[in-house]
């Protein structure tokens, strides 16, 4: 099957949905399973999704290598690789993020090492460091690209002036941040500047976290370990009132003949048609139900009932805790 329609993030040509692995790695969503993720990536290519996202903070690099084994034995033109580096810290330690010249330049290379790439295609900076003017950091990016590197720059949580800064340096292909039903806070601002300066958005956690899908009902549907324990979406008093939004989206979908989960998904892909959402799994079965929403089509009227259901501000709770709030730019 290649049959997955294409669209651009700035001139980079990929699959109109993407795959996230970042929960193929330990410290995510629970125990990671290499073989069942590795067959799930081959499953992707195979159907036609090109581009893979993963970033060197995943699992602490486990993430990078398990997509660089998977492309192994010919598979790797077939995909298209994002991945990021900004986060310095090691695991256990707070969150630090670094962006000085120098640091990108040894973030690339250990990404490359554990990619078993010669080429990123698609490099983002996944957090601003505010102490390092974005100039210094994009400008050190633009090298790389220029070396052969790297194909296309992005940034990731960036603010609107953050990201005019950036594209004057060199130009951005990518913005990759948090849109869903239930995170949308970018509409605003930081949406329309992209769209200004011809950047693709890349939402991450188009399906809030796996919640709209429905799967999730209490706490006891996490496993230990998911990282999803502790984000204020799914604490007590939280999660029962945002599971109200999930059971009016529920019932919109079974009318359409869709999962929940798919009629969310397909409210992000009418976003636009510079918008590539990339939803994560390491299931063949849920990979197959997420490519079912890019056929899923849905009128002015349609949109319009899932807003009502799901309008901006009504999920309970910040997406982040207060420290990782912290680390995004404004």
């Amino acid at each position: 099957m290649t049959g997955i329609p294409t669209r651009r993030l700035g001139a980079l040509s990929v699959s109109a949905q993407g795959l996230g692995c970042m929960g193929m790695s330990r410290d995510a969503y629970g125990a990671a399973d290499d073989a069942q993720s590795i067959a799930t990536i081959h499953r992707a290519l195979d159907l036609g999704v090109s581009l893979l996202d993963t970033s060197d903070v995943y699992g602490d690099g486990h993430n990078e290598e398990l997509i660089g084994r998977a492309l192994k034995a010919g598979r790797r033109e077939q995909a298209v690789v994002a991945t990021k580096f900004g986060f310095a810290n090691r695991p256990d330690e707070p969150p630090r993020i670094r962006g000085d010249a120098s640091y990108v330049r040894q973030a690339c290379e250990a990404s490359l090492r554990r990619l078993g790439i010669d080429r990123i295609d698609l490099y983002y900076l996944h957090r601003v460091d505010r102490s390092v003017p974005i100039e210094e950091t994009v400008g050190a990016m633009a090298e790389l690209v220029e070396a052969g590197k790297v194909g296309h720059l992005g940034l990731s949580e960036a603010s609107a002036r953050t990201i005019r800064r950036a594209h004057a340096e060199h130009p951005i292909a990518a913005l990759e941040s948090e849109w869903s039903l239930w995170t949308r806070d970018l509409e605003a601002e930081i949406a329309p500047v992209c769209r200004e300066l011809g950047i693709g958005i890349v939402p991450f956690s188009p399906l809030g976290r796996g919640f709209l899908t429905g799967r999730y009902t209490s706490l006891d549907s996490l496993g230990e370990g998911d990282m999803r324990r502790g984000q204020p979406r799914f604490a007590d008093g939280n999660l029962e009132r945002n599971l109200a939004v999930v059971t009016a989206l529920d019932a919109l979908a079974a009318e359409k003949g869709v999962t929940a989960g798919q009629l969310a998904l397909a409210w992000v892909q009418h976003r636009g048609e510079d918008v590539v959402p990339i939803p994560g799994t390491r299931r063949e079965k849920y990979l197959t139900e997420n490519l079912g929403a890019l056929a899923v089509e849905l009128s002015v009227d349609e949109l319009a009932a899932i807003d009502a259901v799901a309008p901006a501000g009504a999920v309970a709770g910040t997406r982040y805790d207060k420290g990782h709030l912290g680390l995004i730019d404004e």
